[in-house]
């Protein structure tokens, strides 16, 4: 998001040369010199600090802005409290907020269900045929090392076991003695997505599953990791 002005978007630079900028009139005077070049202190206040304030991490306070933007504190406290006031007035979708002695921008509670939408989306998406393939591996053989997985499925599942990790359907479970490979199982998040209440309620798949040891051949736990995503795999070789 760019710096906001009455009617909608505007540019950062645009905003420090324009006739309602501090520093309009001498930015004109330079024959287009690029707003770089100009010095901070000459920058136009509000827009100089919504450009700042939309890199933070976390709250900045009136003292670093002020020191950072060359700026009286009181001059800074009072342009922060006027842009957090016209985007109040104005309805936009974010808040500039003083929060733990700092300012921040933040989304508007309003919209609140919005910010849900977007940061849900595409955790409620369907598992793909290699996530479920990898997930049934490791229910019924868990805890099991990556490698392992990939023996029964045939296919390196590097990246497919981070797609479940991040989904909280598998969680790490220690290392495996003989050869230190991280072991994986199943969550109760889960049990949960499953209507399970215990392990011992998954269907009798288990006697149609090879057994690892019997397929790992020349699968050791230095299997090669690709970037891949679950909606493919990686041939491994045997």
């Amino acid at each position: 998001m760019s710096g906001v002005a009455g009617n909608g978007a505007y540019d950062i630079t645009e905003a420090a040369s324009g006739p309602g900028g501090a520093a309009g009139e001498k930015t004109g005077e330079r024959s287009g010199a690029p707003a770089g070049a100009l010095g901070v202190a000459e920058l136009a206040l509000k827009p100089a600090l919504e450009a700042v304030l939309m890199v933070v991490d976390e709250p900045a306070t009136e003292e670093h802005l002020a020191r950072v933007l060359q700026r009286p504190r009181r001059a800074v406290a009072l342009a922060l409290r006027e842009l957090s006031e016209d985007y109040a007035r104005q309805g936009r979708g974010f808040d500039l907020r003083l929060v733990a002695g700092g300012w921040r921008f933040y989304s508007r509670a309003a919209y609140a269900d919005a910010v849900e939408s977007f940061v849900l989306d595409g955790q409620q998406a369907r598992l793909t045929q290699a996530a479920l393939e990898t997930l049934a591996v490791v229910a019924y053989r868990q805890p099991v090392s990556r490698s392992r997985v990939s023996a029964v499925r045939g296919v390196n599942c590097d990246g497919v076991m981070r797609t479940l990790l991040q989904r909280g359907l598998v969680e790490e479970a220690g290392t495996e003695p003989e050869t230190g490979a991280i072991l994986y199982r199943t969550t109760n998040y889960f049990l949960e997505r499953m209507g399970l209440r215990g392990l011992d309620e998954l269907p009798e798949l288990a006697p149609f599953l090879p057994e690892a040891e019997a397929v790992e051949g020349d699968s050791p736990e230095g299997i090669p990791s690709f970037d891949v995503d679950d909606s493919g795999d990686s041939q491994t070789d045997h």
